[in-house]
């Protein structure tokens, strides 16, 4: 069983507390994603959970092995963990089947059990024909594929993956993205993936633990995550939002320049109204009634904003709706799901930028 358990787990440099108390457990098999923006902590989770950090105060167990607490350290050498880097850490040296046979010959295992072990891992990995090439024969893709391979060849209980798309162009990330899931399921090995695109951690998870400033925001399925945040910054951090300031007042909720929409929630006084942009429908006459200031075709998608009192709102329409309404136009706004968050006067667009 390769579980992890964190309980009550805390990390400081100095007077700097990065992580804060965090108690979770990423089940058996589970691909968990930590996300969030640079500096919030992530990186600092899976360094402890390899071992190249101690957290100063709390315990992290894999399966039923304590491997960090306040009495017990068990080196990263010893906790049967794969890692893979944002840099693809490859032996330059090496053709591709010796870089991924080092961590079995370091074990000192036969050379007919490397050799079976390294074939098998590079058929998963889709790397069989290119077993006797080197490093600087290959794309990044494939390299990041070889560096893939040597964390598992070892059969790894946990398999930790620090950012490992970021230097891949974006076509190649996405390919990889289902190349990871696969391998995934295929050894059936626990997962903790750190990154901070929204769109890697929606596509390959089962859970998201969203981080800012060393204190989780949510932990949820990405489904939840991005139809039920838990808060505006989340709701900010994961896809594309609209937030509009308005008072909730007697079922309605009016927002700046007078305009008003329903509201039959349990929200009152100074509130944030969250929407998708693609949750957004424009026509003729709705609800709120704006100006189209700009149309961009992008093909499948008709990319708009709309001034509202002047609250710029984005509107996402097929990209069969371009050229209905022209710029400067007025146009009406009926909204889909939407959420409410009780306005606490904290700007996260620019938090994040």
């Amino acid at each position: 069983m390769s579980s992890i358990t964190f309980n009550n787990i805390t990390k400081s440099y100095g007077n700097v507390q990065v992580i804060h108390e965090f108690s979770e457990v990423f089940h058996d098999k589970e691909f968990i994603t930590l996300l969030g923006p640079s500096g919030c902590g992530k990186t600092t989770m899976l360094r402890m959970i390899a071992g190249f950090e101690r957290p100063s105060s709390g315990e992290i167990k894999i399966g039923d092995v304590t491997v960090s607490s306040p009495s017990e350290f068990v080196p990263p050498n010893e906790r049967n963990i794969g890692m893979v880097f944002q840099s693809y850490a490859v032996w330059p040296h090496m053709n591709v089947f010796d870089n991924v046979a080092y961590p079995l010959k370091i074990q000192g295992v036969s050379r007919s059990e490397i050799r079976d072990r390294v074939e098998k891992v590079l058929e998963s990995v889709h790397l069989s024909q290119y077993i006797t090439r080197m490093p600087d024969e290959l794309s990044g893709g494939q390299q990041q594929r070889v560096a893939l391979g040597r964390a598992l060849v070892s059969k790894p209980r946990v398999l930790l993956l620090d950012e490992p798309l970021s230097n891949l162009d974006a076509k190649l990330r996405e390919s990889m993205r289902f190349e990871i899931k696969e391998v995934q399921r295929n050894f059936g090995i626990t997962v903790v993936y750190v990154t901070h695109d929204q769109t890697e951690a929606m596509a390959m998870s089962d859970r998201i633990i969203v981080f800012n400033q060393g204190i989780v925001q949510q932990v949820d399925s990405p489904i939840n995550i991005y139809k039920k945040p838990a808060n505006q910054f989340v709701a900010d951090f994961v896809g594309r939002v609209n937030f509009l300031r308005g008072k909730a007042s007697q079922g309605k909720i009016i927002f700046s320049g007078g305009q008003s929409m329903a509201y039959s929630g349990d929200k009152s006084g100074d509130v944030v109204v969250a929407v998708r942009p693609e949750n957004i429908f424009m026509s003729n006459k709705g609800s709120l009634m704006g100006k189209l200031t700009h149309s961009y075709y992008l093909g499948d998608e008709n990319d708009c904003r709309v001034d509202v009192d002047g609250t710029l709102v984005r509107v996402i329409a097929a990209g069969r709706t371009y050229g209905e309404f022209n710029a400067g136009s007025q146009v009406g706004l009926e909204f889909g799901d939407y959420l409410v968050f009780q306005d606490d006067g904290v700007d996260y667009t620019r938090i994040l930028s």
